[in-house]
């Protein structure tokens, strides 16, 4: 397993306060289904960092996702998610460009939006 450190490392600490809080738990409630995430520094396929949004549970884990397959499981490059989790880069464009793959269920990646994550506090 890699070691390596992704800017992404922050959104999923993130993401994982903001599913316990009321908000949070619309979402979860809302979405119910298992994201897998193959997050890579560089390249895709190379030195990837798993992680798993549990949106059933209200979870993120670091690590493949142990109870069965996950509905729909996203590879891209680190800062593809960045871009992905902020807003900047709508997921069908970057589908159809080629730096999003999924595998799994397209209905449920359907599901997985922008949306999901917390928005970013305005100073």
């Amino acid at each position: 397993m890699a070691t390596t450190e992704l800017k992404s490392d922050a959104i999923f600490e993130l993401l994982k306060r903001f599913l316990e809080t009321e908000e949070g738990i619309a979402v979860k409630n809302k979405v119910n289904l298992v994201y897998q995430f193959n997050i890579a520094p560089k390249k895709m396929g190379i030195d990837e960092v798993i992680y798993t949004i549990d949106l059933k549970k209200g979870e993120v884990i670091k690590g493949q996702y142990e109870g069965g397959k996950p509905d729909a499981t996203f590879s891209l490059k680190d800062e593809d998610f960045i871009k992905l989790s902020n807003g900047k880069l709508n997921p069908q464009i970057a589908f159809m460009r080629g730096a999003l793959k999924i595998k799994g269920s397209l209905s449920a990646a359907q599901k997985f939006t922008p949306d999901i994550f917390p928005k970013p506090a305005k100073l």
